[in-house]
């Protein structure tokens, strides 16, 4: 026998297994063993008693259903018509998939290394300062959210099935509690594994991944594209998917060589500000009772904010709960930082980006660019951050009500940042436009959140890659570029995503799109 049942009970009672069950049984008056299977819960901290609500199926004498309905059960497609992937991020990765599921040989090219490999690259920026153009938080085997969180929360649910993209995470190995949370999240430590299952899936089937191609041109014919070059290698196919994050300036250039139609796109600037976590718990939790047992406390700030009568968005942005501060930098000689939290989100800090919407029509100086317009802004900003904190990963930071009140921070608190932290005014980083909309911003956030607005807090330069700064246009029914038959814009190199999730989506929609095509 199965019985769908819902609860709304304490902290306590929903997240321990051991009490859950015995307040299911007391509730359903049951005496037998069974078992419980969670379809649905959430945190409802509106009051100061804080509720769990929890929907589940109860099984009686009964063996549970299983969780997910995806299997991984691929075809052969060694020998079938082949599509090359450019990148193997989420949107690569899935994209991959699905064309092996719909009869496709997926080759994907990556210029970085495999995940485990990755991870010297990236212990070499936090210890030894040495960014690797190559392999990095940003460029490597399962792209930017491997090693900088794992979070699959998504606004952008209607752009695919998003269910299918948390069975797949779950196939190859994620815990079925995403399938469950309001905010599902795998976590850095763990998600590499999960990616690495993924590669195999798709090696099994007979597809290919290459990894340290970096490609160098597109081979074109009469509008067509016909694959790319990489590696001083030729590489054909039916169709090219473009996945290569919104960091990969080299192609954007690339497109600009070739005469690919680009535009420049509006992204968002600002800092990365970090409190210690018992802050955010508190002002979330209300220090109610049971709140130990709740995972650690995150928030959602936005605001809007007039500059010259030029009103923008100031908002968080990649809220990382129990996390820490990261180096995302993708070349020597630049500043860039993110977050990243832990599967058990057990860090002391809480970070989030905080940042400014930047439009063209506060770049006037840059608009000699072009279309990248907003990208030599991009450079700019990080490349003064980095010049000003030393030319090394060191980051220019300020506690966050000096920054507000315009002083320079004597001491700085203890950061999750690992390469280290130098005391600058911000303001020597950050343009008027933004400077003064985050100080209003952060204000407000103030009022918002109860401890939000303190100098335990510290700000971080620069957070700036919060999206791509240049879209590469594409047909909204076929998903094609409108002007290069069987090229694929795809993810959030090319404007179309904001997260692992959405980016998984959209690599999806792409490869459905080229097996209509081909």
């Amino acid at each position: 026998m199965r019985k769908l049942i819902e609860l709304v009970v304490p902290p306590a009672i929903g997240f321990q297994e051991d009490l859950l069950y015995a307040e299911i049984a007391r509730k359903e008056r049951l005496t037998q063993p069974f078992n419980f299977q969670i379809l649905h819960r959430s945190i409802d901290a509106r009051n100061r008693q804080i509720k769990i609500n929890i929907r589940g199926i109860c099984y009686i004498d009964e063996i549970p259903a299983p969780l997910i309905s995806y299997s991984k059960k691929y075809p052969n497609v060694t020998h079938a018509k082949r599509v090359i992937i450019v990148g193997c991020g989420p949107a690569g990765m899935f994209a991959a998939l699905r064309l092996i599921e719909l009869g496709f040989k997926p080759i994907i090219l990556e210029r970085g290394k495999d995940v485990r490999s990755r991870r010297r690259d990236i212990a070499a920026i936090n210890k030894e300062h040495i960014v690797n153009p190559d392999s990095n938080y940003c460029f490597g085997e399962g792209g930017a959210g491997t090693y900088s969180d794992g979070k699959l929360y998504t606004r952008s649910k209607k752009r695919g099935n998003f269910r299918r993209i948390l069975e797949i995470f779950v196939a190859h190995g994620a815990s079925p509690l995403i399938l469950a949370e309001s905010h599902p999240h795998i976590g850095t430590n763990k998600l590499p594994k999960i990616i690495a299952e993924m590669r195999e899936s798709i090696l099994q089937a007979g597809g290919e991944i290459h990894f340290e191609t970096r490609v160098t041109d597109f081979i074109l014919q009469n509008n067509r594209i016909k694959g790319v070059i990489a590696n001083d290698t030729q590489w054909e196919g039916e169709a090219v998917l473009l996945a290569t994050g919104h960091s990969a300036r080299d192609i954007f250039e690339l497109l600009q060589k070739r005469k690919i139609y680009i535009e420049s796109k509006p992204f968002a600037l600002g800092v990365r500000v970090e409190h210690p976590q018992e802050i955010i718990n508190q002002a979330q939790y209300h220090g109610a009772e049971g709140y130990q047992y709740l995972p650690a406390a995150s928030y959602s700030l936005v605001s809007q904010v007039a500059y010259r009568n030029i009103v923008r968005g100031v908002f968080s942005f990649c809220m990382c709960p129990g996390g820490f501060i990261v180096p995302a930098a993708t070349q020597p000689g630049e500043i860039v930082v993110n977050g990243m939290s832990p599967s058990r989100r057990d860090s002391r800090f809480a970070n989030s980006g905080i940042v400014v919407a930047v439009e063209n029509d506060e770049l006037l100086a840059f608009q000699k660019y072009g279309a990248f317009a907003s990208l030599r802004f991009q450079q700019q900003i990080e490349r003064l951050a980095c010049q000003i904190a030393g030319n090394t990963q060191t980051a220019p930071a300020q506690r966050l009500v000096d920054f507000i009140e315009g002083k320079l921070s004597t001491t700085l608190p203890t950061c999750s940042y690992q390469p280290g932290l130098k005391s600058v005014q911000l303001t020597e980083c950050l343009p008027p436009q933004i400077y003064q909309r985050l100080r209003i911003g952060l204000k407000q956030f103030g009022k918002k959140l109860k401890g939000f607005l303190t100098n335990e807090a510290i700000l971080v330069g620069v957070e700036s890659r919060t999206s791509s700064p240049i879209r590469i246009p594409r047909d909204p029914h076929t998903l094609e570029h409108p002007h290069i038959e069987r090229l694929f814009p795809c993810g959030e190199g090319a404007g179309y995503a904001g997260g692992i999730a959405s980016a998984a989506m959209d690599g999806e929609r792409c490869a459905e799109a080229i097996a209509q095509k081909i």
